[in-house]
């Protein structure tokens, strides 16, 4: 995206536009783009931070928080899920951010976008069945960016995908959270009883504490409020998390990543992945990355899996292989960004 106000704000509305699922947040880009004052506000964000996701963010927690404001009741999950018609929210969302400043600032100066949507499991688990599929030996992930670390447990959700009358299961006994993706295209994803894993591991810069109630509070307030199913989604994997907590290890995942895969053990598969994380990447970063999995495949295989976005409004899940320094490289599907669809192409 843009680093110019103007134009990141025009393209992060034609973006949400062309979802067409969150008519609240374009309607307040639209205004933002507009708005040379709200424009500076949301400046305040910290480095590689995408403006609109903080500076929406940071209204939503301070509306989740209970402020009192007419705004309210244009948020679907703060009014029972109505859509008020024949008012533009755009005045109200700037008067509140101009009477609550002195609560913005501080989030928005300090917070990140580390989003933990559980819906992109639905996308991640064929990804990780495929990789399995190939390798055979348990697998050994290592998630890039994992925030609060509930994609890190996957195979504890259940993926129902659906296409017309038709619905195919993924087997997770007495799974107590199941993801619904709408299939696209001819393909089915694999299916059947999930891989096993044999250690999980996530690195990230910016964790999430969810034993406390701002870093909780802050993972509802990323989710946009339009999409009510995200909430009730978040709140069961939060509550399974707490009978499966995957290791996280806190700091700068390129500096952490080597150590991580020397650590694998040779009878398990090593697999990399991240979703919608790179985007934050420099392309300093990103060509590190690629660095560090080329020289561990020189060792072993690695396998890097990656649901990502692009400026072709195509979200992909991306499979790699690095060994003996040659990449092979396939396109395993095409998905909604927040994994309400996907199109299996594998």
């Amino acid at each position: 995206m843009s680093d110019k106000p103007v134009g990141y704000w025009e393209y992060f509305a034609k973006e949400v536009r062309l979802a067409g699922d969150a008519p609240l947040y374009v309607r307040f880009a639209d205004g933002v783009a507009q708005d040379e004052s709200l424009q500076a506000l949301a400046q305040n964000a910290r480095p590689g931070q995408p403006l609109a996701n903080i500076l929406f963010a940071a209204v939503h927690f301070v509306l989740l928080r209970g402020a009192d404001d007419p705004l309210r009741r244009h948020y679907p999950n703060l009014n029972g899920g109505a859509h008020v018609d024949g008012e533009d929210p755009f005045p109200l969302f700037a008067r509140f951010c101009e009477r609550h400043r002195d609560e913005l600032m501080p989030l928005i100066r300090a917070r990140v976008t580390n989003t933990n949507e559980v819906g992109r499991c639905g996308v991640l688990n064929a990804g990780f069945r495929a990789v399995a599929k190939e390798e055979g030996a348990p697998l050994h992930l290592i998630e890039i960016g994992p925030s609060a670390g509930l994609n890190l447990i996957w195979d504890r959700y259940r993926v129902r995908y659906r296409r017309g009358a038709q619905s195919f299961e993924t087997d997770v006994p007495e799974a107590r959270l199941t993801l619904d993706v709408e299939l696209k295209g001819d393909g089915i994803p694999p299916l059947g009883p999930a891989p096993r894993v044999a250690g999980r591991v996530g690195l990230e810069l910016n964790p999430v504490d969810l034993s406390n109630a701002d870093d909780r509070d802050w993972l509802r307030a990323l989710v946009w409020p339009d999409q009510i199913d995200r909430f009730a989604r978040l709140q069961a994997a939060l509550d399974i998390y707490k009978d499966a907590r995957p290791e996280i290890r806190v700091g700068n995942a390129l500096e952490l990543l080597p150590d991580a895969l020397a650590a694998i053990p040779a009878s398990e598969t090593a697999c990399v992945y991240h979703s919608f994380v790179t985007y934050q990447f420099t392309a300093e970063m990103r060509a590190a990355l690629d660095d560090i999995l080329t020289a561990a495949g020189l060792r072993r295989p690695v396998w890097r899996l990656r649901y990502e976005g692009s400026r072709t409004h195509e979200n992909i899940l991306g499979l790699r292989r690095y060994h003996d320094g040659s990449k092979e490289e396939r396109t395993l599907a095409r998905a909604h960004p927040h994994g309400a669809w996907l199109e299996w192409l594998a």
